[in-house]
């Protein structure tokens, strides 16, 4: 039931940067209670599951292509060899890590009070989105 109230809420808010002047208004103003309901999935599968997922990142280094060495032959070969190099590099991982349930479930609650509080004004402003910008 929570999810049907939020999705009728977003109308077309799931829309980025593209569609219409009411799609785009939409999303505009119903960018907050979006990313409150996108943290509170994520709070509700880390309770569902018993532990949340970190991403954390790893330094590596790797030999890259980074120019060309000329060689001349004293028979007037000339021969392109490739120059490598050592580069930098950061390769992004995700572990498990364990969570607080009591505090998980806090926030949880938090958010789910935030977007209740928060709908009305949203349902408000896509009524006026809808006004201002009629689809044809």
């Amino acid at each position: 039931m929570r999810k049907l109230i939020v999705f009728a809420v977003l109308g077309f808010g799931v829309l980025a940067g593209c569609g219409t002047p009411q799609e785009q208004c939409i999303n505009r103003e119903t960018r907050e209670i979006r990313h409150l309901q996108g943290m509170l999935d994520e709070i509700e599968g880390n309770l569902a599951r018993g532990y949340a997922y970190e991403d954390y990142e790893v330094p590596m280094t790797r030999w890259e292509h980074c120019g060309t060495d000329v060689i001349r032959r004293g028979n007037g070969t000339v021969i392109e060899k490739p120059r490598m190099c050592l580069e930098d590099y950061t390769v992004t991982r995700t572990r498990e890590v364990a969570i607080d349930p009591v505090s998980e479930r806090r926030k949880r609650d938090g958010l789910r009070d935030k977007i209740r509080e928060m709908t009305p004004a949203a349902n408000a402003a896509i009524r006026a989105c809808r006004a201002a910008y009629p689809e044809e």
